[in-house]
């Protein structure tokens, strides 16, 4: 898939200021745990805070397409920090497409802005891949909601503004969950330890905590019952996203070892003329050309509304991911023991990237749902 121009323009502009306002500064914030604030409102400004959100409603109004092309180019400076941005579009865009105008009204204006940044929570320490057993309760008291539980593995946990939250208001399966909006502060929400995480160390990541949490009735996102199915709209992009931040840290990674290979010499010659070496080389680009055509091809699938459009953004991720992640490890490899120290940044790539296999759906997962569309197809 060849990029309109807009596409190319989109790419730069986010390559350049990753570049500029992350890149410098993200072993910083990976040593911190934290991201400043501030970065989201330069990113908004750009009309990164509410891409797929309606132009009518302060967004971009932008595709899926497109989104893929802007993480990918904002990754290069640092996965961690742009998989964050992800999660809130996503946030914004279940908002816009699934919430009444005065939800809309209500929440979009900062959401766009990031003066208000958005986490989603969905998995429980207890359901993960099984996203639908999940326990959380929201139940209506007099003029508004009262939920109880607990999500896990929350990035932005006690660090974000507002909470898209996964609660079970009716009955046992998916038809009984609701989303609602919990916004920083609301009584009875709290937050457990800041994970140790074996990668995405910038992005604070915590259990959410609902002990008898209150909120007002217009919380409730859309329809009572319908959030499963929300929840389940927004993984198909988000399955495109993550792979797209994949895809930027894989591509920086390869494009760090060749400049390491031009340098580094052994046994009289540089790396990087070694015949064995260089094909090592040709397979990695070979293998992050395919994943990019592959994940682009998803993203227009998913913009058309293609019937198999749930299928391939599921092979997307997967393939992807994989790749990515190999290409990764392959080039900490080239860089022999250099590659284990943080100066070069290839370790860091390794570590963040690991997770992508793991996040909006395991990649076990992702088989499972090709392989049960393939059967379904088969008729």
């Amino acid at each position: 898939m060849r990029l309109s121009d807009d596409q190319r323009d989109m790419f730069e502009m986010a390559k350049a200021f990753g570049l500029e306002r992350i890149a410098p500064f993200a072993r910083d914030w990976e040593a911190s745990g934290t991201i400043p604030k501030p970065l989201w409102q330069e990113l908004a400004a750009l009309g990164f805070g509410g891409l797929y959100v309606s132009e009518d409603h302060g967004g971009s109004g932008l595709s899926r397409a497109d989104g893929v092309v802007i993480f990918e180019a904002l990754s290069m400076s640092c996965p961690a920090v742009a998989a964050f941005l992800p999660i809130h579009n996503m946030c914004g865009g279940m908002i816009d497409r699934f919430g009444s105008e005065a939800a809309r009204q209500k929440w979009l204006p900062e959401l766009c802005a990031m003066t208000k940044v958005f986490s989603y929570c969905l998995t429980e320490p207890g359901s993960g891949s099984d996203a639908a057993a999940l326990k959380t309760r929201a139940q209506r008291d007099e003029g508004g909601w009262r939920l109880d539980g607990t999500k896990a593995f929350i990035s932005g946990g006690g660090y974000s503004d507002a909470y898209i939250v996964m609660a079970r208001s009716g009955g046992d399966g998916p038809a009984g969950i609701s989303a609602l909006i919990v916004e920083d502060g609301a009584p009875g929400l709290s937050f457990g330890g800041l994970e140790d995480k074996i990668g995405w160390r910038a992005q604070p990541t915590r259990q959410v905590e609902l002990q008898d949490c209150q909120i007002p009735l217009d919380h409730l996102l859309g329809e009572e019952g319908r959030g499963f199915s929300y929840a389940m709209a927004g993984l198909d992009g988000g399955r495109l996203n993550i792979a797209a931040c994949a895809l930027g840290g894989a591509q920086s990674a390869l494009e760090g070892t060749l400049r390491y290979m031009g340098d580094r010499s052994a046994f009289g010659r540089t790396l990087d003329q070694f015949q064995a070496l260089q094909f090592r080389l040709a397979d990695m680009e070979v293998k992050l050309c395919t994943a990019r055509v592959f994940l682009r091809e998803a993203a227009l699938k998913l913009d058309e509304g293609a019937p198999d459009a749930s299928k391939y953004c599921a092979m997307a991720k997967l393939y992807v991911t994989d790749v990515c992640f190999e290409v990764a490890n392959d080039c900490l490899q080239l860089h022999g023991g250099y590659g284990y120290l943080a100066d070069y940044g290839i370790e860091k790539i390794v570590r963040d990237l690991r997770v992508h296999q793991i996040l909006e759906g395991t990649n076990e997962i992702m088989r499972l749902i090709i392989a049960r569309q393939m059967l379904a197809d088969r008729g």
